[in-house]
């Protein structure tokens, strides 16, 4: 698939987040720790246009949006990308207690950073919790969020890359068996929503998850949610109380610019 002439060409993709962006939930034996995820499969549309394109992923999971910050934002800026994802602040809003107005102002510094490199930026906007769910009493709190994201957005001319406002027709498809991660069709329809906003052509079809992308890991019913209970749910508590994170013993998938 060729690129036509108004369409933008990017070389250098760098990555940076937390698990969203590290891929948990889309299982790839063969990759860097194990994961595909959206940003690869960006990754892997943007190389068609380009034989010298090489992508950079920084992300780890868990982190928090300071350590994210602290540990990958000098690291990208290093790697001269002309196109830099980030999604962070995700984690800190589901701790039991959050300065929005404090978490948008360091963001807000850091991604004038990104964009005073002069890389084309998107940032991410948090997932709709919904009303029900794991998270559902915090959806004020992501939706106070995100419109600080879209103001910080608006003022360094960056993309916004609007999770919260995808609406697919069957979301409960495109989570993983945590239900706290994307499956491989939730990572495959965001990576169509970014190459779509940053007006790159592609053919990824995430219109049809019950038939086209494939099944989904995610489980309805009273014995699954028993089962998520075990062996999801009352892990993530107890990492919560310990101060554990799910990463603390993972390194970045790719750390420097290579091929995809």
């Amino acid at each position: 698939m060729s690129a036509p002439a108004s369409s933008p060409v990017f070389r250098r993709y760098v990555a940076l987040g937390d698990s969203f962006t590290e891929g948990v939930g889309d299982p790839d034996p063969v990759r860097p720790n194990g994961l595909r995820g959206w940003a690869d499969r960006v990754a892997e549309v943007l190389a068609l246009q380009d034989p010298d394109f090489r992508y950079a992923n920084l992300a780890v999971r868990g982190r928090l949006l300071g350590p994210i910050l602290e540990e990958q934002l000098d690291a990208a800026i290093a790697l001269e990308p002309d196109l830099v994802t980030i999604y962070a602040g995700g984690n800190d809003l589901i701790r039991p207690r959050i300065d929005i107005d404090a978490l948008a102002s360091t963001y807000d510094a850091a991604l004038g950073r990104l964009a005073a490199t002069g890389a084309t930026l998107g940032v991410f906007t948090a997932f709709d919790p919904g009303a029900g769910g794991p998270f559902g009493r915090l959806r004020g709190r992501f939706a106070l969020y995100n419109e600080r994201v879209r103001e910080i957005a608006e003022g360094h001319g960056a993309v916004v890359l609007d999770s919260w406002r995808m609406r697919p027709e069957h979301p409960e498809l495109l989570w993983s068996e945590d239900r706290l991660h994307l499956g491989p069709l939730g990572h495959r329809a965001v990576a169509a929503e970014v190459l779509t906003t940053l007006g790159v052509p592609h053919d990824l079809d995430a219109t049809d998850p019950t038939g086209a992308i494939g099944d989904s890991p995610f489980k309805a019913g009273r014995r699954a949610d028993v089962d998520w209970l075990v062996r999801h749910a009352v892990p993530w508590v107890r990492r919560r109380l310990t101060g554990r994170s799910s990463g603390d013993d993972v390194e970045p998938k790719r750390p420097t610019l290579q091929p995809i």
